[in-house]
């Protein structure tokens, strides 16, 4: 451990063992810091933290949900699980305004407009966390994140659910979801298509960042407001990030140089990557953990029946190879009908004409012509 990691961690340690017993003074605040998107995978959506300063007391400290240690054994398996531990940390409010002036992103402040009994009752329980087993969490893509922690703890402090979503209540998961992935195209595209039914419900539960700031403006408390009004502490332009591969022409130029490239091998080297695409999702939904992977209806795009297609026409079986690109059309049509009313419909309807197509000129290539008696 570097020197600078162990005073770290001393100073929390002392911190938690201090502050346990600290009795907050009436110049204390606590509030909810939102913080802006970046342009890092684990940031496109921003984040969500709580900011105790009491000058009396002479601390400044911000809690964080929403940690996570990259040197995990496993790390990527685990997290494609479903049962990374997250855990909640607590850092000098100056380290984190630092960071995230580092890394360019806006920090919003909304202080909690409560008494102070509350206010001493939320640090205790946020210090108590901090002390024990409950400090360690699985991370659960809506029901557990550094978002849905907060509004928890708020929410189990009040005694009841206080904090509710009050806005887009009427769109899905996945409907919400999809504009945070702007200028991050292959990204846009990948999660519309690994994610199952899940996202697809209405987005009734605070998951995300913003949305907590939202509902947080229209929320009362005992007949007032829960929270004052926002106030901008630090405010950066979302850099929307342009690449030359990662949009939706080197996309649309693959697709069409598949369609239009008339050849066998291509034809097949598609098929291919579609059915494992398609065998990763089935194998996804049954090893992870992660509700959001399970269930997933695009399988039907990228059909694991594809591999058995290509490996009929490589050993030149015409029956099969011409039944089986019936029976996968079919799939894709049901797909088709299935999809209209998706988010996803319009980034992945070039993929599904690019089936059909490639699905038509197979079955055509194979299918027996009809002798003719004259």
């Amino acid at each position: 451990m570097s020197k600078k990691a162990l005073l770290i961690l001393l100073f929390l340690s002392s911190f938690i063992g201090f502050s346990q017993s600290l009795a907050l003074s009436k110049d204390a605040k606590i509030s909810i810091l939102t913080c802006g998107l970046g342009n890092e995978t684990y940031s496109y959506f921003g984040h969500t933290g709580i900011r105790v300063l009491d000058p009396v007391n002479n601390f400044d400290v911000v809690y964080n949900y929403g940690t996570f240690d990259f040197r995990t054994p496993n790390f990527v398996l685990k997290f494609a699980k479903g049962d990374l531990q997250y855990f909640a940390t607590v850092h000098s409010f100056a380290d984190f305004f630092n960071e995230y002036t580092y890394e360019k992103r806006s920090i919003y402040e909304q202080e909690l407009l409560i008494s102070q009994d509350l206010k001493q009752k939320l640090f205790d329980q946020l210090n108590a966390v901090l002390d024990s087993e409950e400090r360690y969490y699985t991370y659960k893509f809506i029901d557990k994140n550094c978002t849905s922690m907060v509004v928890d703890v708020v929410n189990k402090t009040l005694g009841r659910d206080v904090i509710v979503k009050t806005q887009d209540t009427d769109k899905t998961y996945r409907s919400i979801l999809f504009p945070y992935f702007d200028g991050h195209f292959y990204d846009q595209l990948g999660t519309s298509i690994i994610f199952g039914t899940k996202v697809d419900q209405m987005g009734t539960r605070i998951f995300l960042p913003f949305e907590l700031k939202n509902s947080l403006n229209k929320t009362s408390f005992q007949n007032k407001p829960l929270a004052a009004k926002s106030k901008t502490l630090l405010e950066f332009a979302k850099e929307t990030p342009k690449s030359w591969w990662n949009n939706i022409y080197t996309y649309l130029f693959i697709l069409l140089f598949v369609i239009f490239a008339r050849n066998k091998t291509v034809d097949k080297i598609y098929f291919v990557i579609l059915s494992l695409i398609g065998i990763f999702f089935v194998i996804m939904g049954f090893y992870s953990f992660h509700q959001e992977l399970a269930m997933n209806y695009n399988v039907l795009l990228f059909s694991p029946f594809l591999l058995v297609l290509v490996l009929f026409s490589i050993f030149k079986n015409k029956l099969w190879t011409y039944r089986f690109s019936l029976i996968n059309f079919v799939l894709l049509v049901i797909y088709f009908l299935f999809l209209i009313n998706k988010a996803h419909f319009f980034i992945t309807l070039p993929l599904i004409i690019t089936s059909g197509v490639v699905l038509v000129r197979t079955a055509i290539r194979n299918k027996k012509p009809i002798p003719i008696i004259i």
